[in-house]
């Protein structure tokens, strides 16, 4: 707690990281977890610390899986030779992209010096 003559605060520090070990986390198989939640001042819980267990029904998992459908190729970027395009055709779009709005700004900005309500915005230099 800090106490000065205009206000008072007060601080609680808590180091959580043996609240759960190391060693019960490395122990736990496929499935299970533990953790820890916090509460608010008027609804208190008083078991804060768990550790439980996701229970998979591995049939229905494999029935679910069968019924997936390919995602369909929207865009290749393989030409007719077989050699993958996309790093190239990713850059391309970019420069593509930064060129056009230099030109954009260009523009805009000439037009801002020949319109007389606008000139103002446009330090001259």
């Amino acid at each position: 707690m800090t106490i000065n003559r205009n206000d008072k605060s007060t601080s609680i520090s808590t180091q959580l990281d043996s609240l759960i070990p190391a060693s019960k986390i490395s122990t736990l198989t496929q499935g299970m977890f533990v953790g820890s939640v916090s509460d608010n001042f008027d609804e208190r819980i008083e078991q804060k610390i768990f550790h439980a267990e996701i229970v998979v029904d591995n049939e229905k998992v494999a029935a679910e899986t069968k019924t997936y459908q390919k995602i369909p190729e929207i865009l290749s970027f393989v030409d007719e030779h077989g050699t993958d395009n996309m790093k190239q055709d990713i850059e391309n779009n970019y420069r593509k992209i930064k060129s056009d709005i230099v030109h954009i700004v260009e523009s805009e900005m000439e037009r801002i010096k020949n319109d007389p309500n606008l000139q103002h915005l446009v330090q001259q230099g």
